[in-house]
């Protein structure tokens, strides 16, 4: 259920300003929502897996914290990234 090296790689160059560039909150926010949406899966396929779903409901709060503190720093670039993550209809 992790992330692989290659899928890493790709966020961080498509997110950031460089390669090395982890640590940019739109960096986090596009990883988080990746590891969202593989968890997603996970838990629809195996709907006992508590511990997985509260792994889920954990990383969802993570990424509306970072969202909210994207949103509060800069306003145009949380909608440029919730545009460009699909986040919000």
């Amino acid at each position: 259920m992790a992330l692989n090296k290659e899928t890493v790689t790709s966020i961080v160059t498509r997110f950031g300003t460089n390669e090395k560039d982890t640590g940019a909150s739109k960096v986090q926010v596009a990883l988080l929502t990746e590891r969202i949406n593989q968890l997603t899966e996970h838990c629809k396929q195996f709907k006992k897996d508590k511990s997985s779903q509260r792994g889920l409901l954990i990383l969802v709060g993570q990424r509306r914290r970072m969202l909210k503190y994207v949103q509060r720093t800069d306003l145009e670039k949380y909608r440029s990234l919730i545009k460009e993550l699909g986040l919000r209809k």
